[in-house]
């Protein structure tokens, strides 16, 4: 079943746009690492940043999720030097932007001043699949996927 309501509410729908991917095929945890580093940022500024981690010019600071992550070179990010790099997280990031975008361009918002104020992550429908093991038995393996939403309105 996908997931079609918003976390968070909000009074006036006309001065804000939402965007959710539902069931996207990405870590939980990178994906509420990301919100929490996106979060309250110009969307111009999340994009530029989600580009400089794809191409590895910056790392996702982690700061919850860092059980054993090595340390990035150069200055500490958001307070931590641990980081990585995941770039499926940062495209399907990239994707949902781009649609929340557009979405307040519909609506009439200005593009250029749009302000994210909301970013969730969560745990998706897990998909089953058999993996081969031996003639007779197989394992049951569950691959992940994650529900975002985005919601953003324009700065004052």
């Amino acid at each position: 079943m996908a997931k079609k309501n918003y976390q968070m509410q909000f009074g006036d729908e006309k001065k804000i746009a939402k965007a959710i991917a539902a069931n996207q095929r990405i870590s939980t945890k990178y994906a509420t690492e990301m919100c929490r580093e996106i979060k309250g940022k110009p969307l111009a500024k999340a994009v530029a940043m989600i580009q400089r981690i794809m191409e590895k010019k910056q790392h996702l600071p982690l700061r919850k999720y860092n059980k054993e992550v090595a340390h990035r070179k150069g200055a500490a990010l958001s307070g931590v030097k641990s980081g990585r790099f995941p770039e499926k997280c940062c495209k399907v990031f990239l994707k949902v932007l781009e649609s929340v975008k557009a979405n307040a361009d519909f609506k009439g918002l200005d593009a250029e001043n749009l302000l994210i104020v909301h970013c969730f992550a969560s745990y998706g429908f897990r998909r089953r699949s058999m993996q081969a093991k031996g003639r007779i038995s197989g394992k049951t393996r569950k691959s992940k996927s994650t529900h975002l939403e985005i919601i953003v309105r324009e700065a004052k």
